[in-house]
């Protein structure tokens, strides 16, 4: 698998032909055992812990590495030239309430993106049948999701047009109640592109159950609305 693809909009000239070459020879003859456990696509949107509401769409390649953790490569597009942006790791319940306070208030829940239809599983097929199929599995997902607890930073700003990742690891969190971001507009946006439906979605996970959320779970929107 050769992995010569160069961003139209990242400094730097085309990759060599000899690169090309020595990426190719490597790919036939090296094993990439980790991201071969990659077995999930979701798509949604993190905003920033320190300025709630401006936001970013991620695509997250995610693997199981128990049945209590998961863990995510984070890209700004789904397509072979896209930018790994960040990571984010998630965790189950009974991990989350295990952790000191500080470190806590670095975790998001997932209870809004779940319930309002905004984290999707991209890529499903058209057809009838195969879809109800894959509905029917993905709000099986959902159920899963909803109560897990996610920490995650992102490298690289290309929401304000960084041609490289510059500065530190930005923190960021979920949104978390209605208002906090146009569905209307980022959503669709999302929804049109990748053929997925936020209000089908809602629909679809109207009865999955909404569990507590940890109070310390959450913080930035807390501290916002504090002030």
């Amino acid at each position: 698998m050769a992995c010569h693809s160069t961003p139209s909009d990242v400094p730097g000239g085309p990759v060599s032909t000899e690169d090309k070459v020595l990426e190719t020879g490597a790919s036939m003859v090296q094993e990439f055992n980790p991201t071969k456990q990659l077995c999930a696509h979701l798509n949604a949107f993190h905003t920033y812990a320190d300025e709630p509401g401006r936001f970013v769409e991620a695509n997250h390649y995610c693997a199981h590495l128990s049945e209590d953790v998961r863990q995510c490569i984070l890209y700004d597009g789904p397509g072979k030239d896209a930018r790994l942006i960040g990571v984010e790791y998630m965790i189950t319940e009974r991990l989350y309430a295990g952790l000191e306070p500080e470190e806590r208030r670095l975790w998001h829940s997932h209870v809004y993106e779940v319930k309002s239809g905004m984290l999707t599983l991209p890529g499903g097929p058209s057809a009838p049948g195969l879809r109800t199929a894959w509905e029917t599995a993905e709000t099986r997902e959902m159920e899963h999701v909803v109560g897990l607890y996610g920490k995650v930073y992102h490298l690289w700003q290309t929401d304000r047009g960084d041609p490289l990742p510059i500065g530190p690891p930005q923190l960021m969190t979920s949104f978390i109640a209605d208002g906090q971001i146009d569905f209307d507009t980022a959503v669709a946006d999302r929804d049109a592109r990748f053929g997925t439906d936020w209000k089908r979605n809602k629909e679809l996970r109207r009865d999955i159950p909404v569990p507590q959320i940890h109070p310390d779970a959450d913080a930035a929107w807390k501290r916002r609305n504090s002030m």
